[in-house]
């Protein structure tokens, strides 16, 4: 904006400064021309007086003159002096009439003033000079108008460059509070500035950033709240059942399944609870191949008995991925919970190499999600994905991932993208 702001008064100050300078300049050189003609006709008239074309024309005496002096009778021929041996226009004109004439051929100072005896007019005097002297005065006038401009150019750059850091700053401000509140400080506030409308920016920053402060303690308070609301009977769950398996030498699968359900959901809501508390992932990486191991420890019996493969593969090394190990546990036991409620035949779950880090693929055979793939994604929108979907996404992006569709089937893919572990 600084650059901008300069650039743009630079340049209206420069073109105001021409559209001043280049008359005043045109009008300086005329007018010191004009000057020099009256100097010299007037000179010149004063040497008319020792004039007396009466006499013969060998006894004529030019007077002492700055500058080149010719005299012509009325036929306009050259009787004395220096000059063209016919009378010029300008010579001819005096000749004929009463009144002294001037001009400026091929950069000289030309003068010509008739010679009066009583009221006749016996000749002129045609005298030259050159424009030298005017030249420089107009020389300097320019040296002076171009030295004027540039200063006026300066001040015109130094108020804009004082007026653009008098702006700038109270911005720069406010962006580095919008920067803060962006990153989750919702205590950061703009300060007050001496320019009205950017204090209206900040006072409605500053009120939408205690909002939504407000807000988010409110809802990390619900979460933890319910959290250990949720915890309290989980415990009391787990205790009972491992209670019972304790007095039975044998116990059911269906008790193991149960405890089974009871760690994941458990484990569910401490990364939930880790997330609603704003938990830096930090430097977390996770190992892919491990991540994998697990997801066949934890879906391959279930899905066995519903007469599902599960097929897995890792084709990425180093096969690490910034990412926390229980949020990609999360995010994966999502989407295979969908594709095993929507979807048909085996699940694939890939992991493999993209331009900008990893892709974990989980790929069924279901027939997919229709042309709106990505409303899977809100929350809400009845098509039977619930709120898993969402909260899959949701916590990618927590992560610094991002989770979609990329082939909505049928045989549908949705590729969760990972960005590659710092080293």
């Amino acid at each position: 904006m600084k650059r901008r702001l300069v650039l743009a008064i630079a340049g209206v100050a420069a073109a105001a400064v021409a559209m001043f300078a280049l008359p005043l300049a045109v009008v300086l050189e005329r007018s010191y021309r004009d000057e020099a003609l009256l100097t010299l006709q007037r000179d010149t008239i004063a040497a008319t007086r020792g004039i007396d074309l009466s006499g013969r024309p060998d006894r004529i005496e030019l007077p002492r003159f700055n500058g080149e002096i010719g005299i012509y009778d009325r036929r306009g021929s050259l009787i004395a002096g220096v000059g063209p041996r016919a009378a010029d226009r300008s010579t001819q004109h005096a000749i004929r009439g009463h009144e002294p004439t001037g001009s400026t051929p091929n950069g000289q100072l030309v003068v010509a003033v008739p010679i009066l005896k009583g009221e006749r007019i016996t000749g002129a005097v045609r005298a030259q000079r050159n424009q030298a002297s005017v030249a420089a005065r107009t020389h300097r006038a320019w040296l002076a108008l171009a030295g004027l401009a540039a200063g006026v150019l300066a001040l015109a750059i130094i108020a804009a460059l004082w007026l653009g850091r008098r702006l700038a700053r109270p911005l720069e401000t406010l962006a580095a509070a919008a920067r803060r509140v962006g990153e989750g400080d919702f205590a950061a506030r703009a300060p007050s500035t001496p320019i009205p409308e950017i204090d209206d920016v900040a006072t409605a920053l500053n009120s939408s950033s205690q909002r939504l402060g407000e807000l988010i303690e409110r809802e990390r308070a619900f979460t933890a709240d319910a959290s250990h609301q949720l915890r309290t009977p989980l415990a009391a769950l787990r205790i009972e059942l491992e209670s019972e398996a304790l007095s039975h030498s044998d116990p059911p699968a269906s008790r193991k399944a149960a405890l089974a359900q009871v760690d994941r959901l458990q484990s569910t809501i401490e990364t939930l609870l880790a997330l609603a508390r704003h938990a830096p992932a930090g430097n977390q990486t996770v190992d892919l191949n491990d991540a994998i191991h697990d997801v066949e420890a934890r879906w391959h019996g279930s899905l066995a008995s519903d007469g599902r493969p599960l097929r897995t593969a890792v084709e990425t090394a180093p096969p690490l991925a910034a990412m926390s190990p229980a949020v990609l546990a999360e995010i994966i036991d999502v989407l295979i919970g969908n594709a095993r409620a929507h979807g048909a035949g085996a699940i694939s779950v890939t992991v493999r190499d993209t331009a900008d880090g990893v892709a974990v693929e989980v790929h069924d055979q279901g027939p997919g999600f229709g042309p709106n793939a990505d409303e899977a994604f809100q929350r809400g929108t009845g098509h039977g994905h619930g709120i898993g979907l969402a909260l899959a996404r949701s916590l990618a992006h927590s992560q610094g991932a991002r989770l979609q569709v990329s082939d909505p089937g049928p045989g549908p893919t949705v590729s969760l993208l990972i960005a590659p572990a710092r080293e």
